[in-house]
């Protein structure tokens, strides 16, 4: 929708008298060369997108819908609160959506990173950065890993702040990069410029079916988290999924010792020599599919399940605690965890609901705790989960890549304190709006005018 229609003005309008009043403060010195990082404001926040392309039902589509118009979030009608400014794209294939979209939003779209980022000028001139490093036409290297440039655009964007003496706050989709010494190089220039820096997976936000609540610092022995998609880019999905629940286990996150990939004979071989439990495995496809199924070695070899062959990354985390995320079937929607506490006899499972349109509506919630991150000046939860994440997945893609060996992984000693992020997650309510048997929309949809 045109940014110029008189609805769009009238909510604009309404979002700023609503905001009427509030005073922006004063701004939050840095310690990191001259550096300053602004304070939190409550008025619409400019956004430069950075994206490696713009294709339906891409990353950059499905979320920037959530930055463009209003949306559905626990069944409220959710206003971005921000505007954005401008678009990097670094590729620009067959199907292209950036240029109508940004038509249709006076959106500048920039040559480069800086120039989006300064908007045209020789100093950082939005409030936030939403870097977008996946899908595209990029290299596979010869352990099978898409090379995103998430790295890349992470330092062609901190580029701007140190040339321009601030910082505003950033978001890195998905994992940090497909090198650890990378993802691990983001996070620390982050923590030493000051920039309020978030990453990671939409699913961990998406509805728990059943209602899944863990004890506060719950004694968790094991855990295994399910999905159905391809290697690697799904696995980072499902650790998020694992970490985002086994993270606030007593005293915290202090990060894992060894990372094991299996498939085929090995896989189940570890289950029967209790590396992974079959019993957790079978209550997280049972939270999907209902009781009453096969049992997961037999469920595997039946239709649909048999389409492709399981994997299985094994987690050994340094305070005892034995994990698993397995790849079951083909289905980009298949999201289970399962956990056994101590002293409870049955399982606690749970299966994530992504919503209607496949995945496409998980971006809601997340587009939400990205922009409360772009507000307050903080992520809704640590960076350091998406770093411990990715090295786990790196350190798996070894494993894979080198046999199925044990990887050590004392690089990954990583301690950090959870957050309680139940405010961000989609509940179900919109749901209730948004249902099943709704058509999906093409283009940029306002879900919010849905209500």
């Amino acid at each position: 929708m045109n940014p110029q229609h008189p609805w769009v003005r009238q909510q604009r309008r309404e979002f700023l008298r609503q905001a009427g009043g509030a005073i922006a403060g004063a701004a939050i010195a840095g310690a990191w060369s001259g550096l300053h990082r602004d304070a939190p404001t409550a008025l619409p926040l400019k956004v430069a997108a950075v994206f490696t392309e713009f294709t339906y039902r891409s990353h950059a589509h499905v979320l920037l819908e959530n930055f463009l118009e209003p949306y559905l979030f626990n069944g409220q009608r959710t206003s971005p609160g921000v505007e954005v400014v401008s678009f990097y794209e670094d590729q620009t294939p067959a199907g292209d959506m950036a240029r109508d979209v940004a038509n249709a939003y006076k959106i500048s779209i920039y040559p480069t990173i800086a120039e989006a980022l300064c908007l045209g000028g020789k100093e950082l001139a939005v409030d936030a950065v939403l870097s977008i490093g996946e899908h595209g036409n990029y290299p596979v290297n010869a352990k099978g890993q898409r090379e995103y440039p998430r790295k890349r655009f992470f330092d062609e964007i901190i580029a701007v702040f140190k040339q321009s003496g601030r910082v505003v706050p950033l978001f890195n989709d998905k994992h940090l990069s497909y090198r650890w010494d990378w993802a691990r190089q983001m996070v620390d220039d982050a923590a030493r410029m000051k920039i309020p820096f978030m990453a990671g997976s939409s699913v961990p936000l998406a509805e728990r079916r059943p209602p899944l609540e863990l004890p506060p610092q719950p004694r968790i022995i094991e855990a295994v988290s399910i999905h159905g998609g391809p290697f690697e880019a799904y696995d980072f999905h499902a650790l998020e999924v694992l970490q985002s629940l086994v993270e606030s286990r007593p005293g915290g996150e202090i990060g894992v010792d060894r990372v094991q990939m299996l498939s085929g004979d090995a896989l189940w071989k570890a289950a029967e020599d209790g590396l992974w439990s079959l019993e957790l495995a079978d209550a997280a496809m049972a939270a999907e599919l209902g009781p009453g199924q096969p049992r997961l070695r037999e469920l595997v070899e039946q239709p649909p399940f048999n389409k492709a062959a399981p994997h299985g990354i094994l987690i050994h985390y340094r305070d005892g605690l034995c994990a698993a995320v397995l790849k079951i079937g083909v289905s980009a929607t298949r999201w289970n965890f399962a956990c056994r506490l101590a002293g409870a006899p049955e399982p606690r499972a749970t299966s994530f609901y992504v919503g209607p349109w496949q995945n496409r509506n998980l971006f809601k919630a997340l587009a939400h705790a990205i922009q409360t991150h772009f507000k307050n000046h903080q992520a809704p939860y640590p960076v350091d989960r998406t770093l411990l994440t990715t090295g786990a997945l790196a350190a798996a893609v070894d494993s894979r890549f080198d046999g199925g060996r044990v990887v050590e992984t004392p690089h990954l000693a990583l301690a950090y304190k959870p957050r309680d992020f139940r405010a961000l997650r989609e509940m179900g309510a919109s749901w209730k709006i948004i249902t099943e048997d709704m058509p999906e929309p093409k283009g940029i949809h306002s879900s919010g005018r849905a209500e």
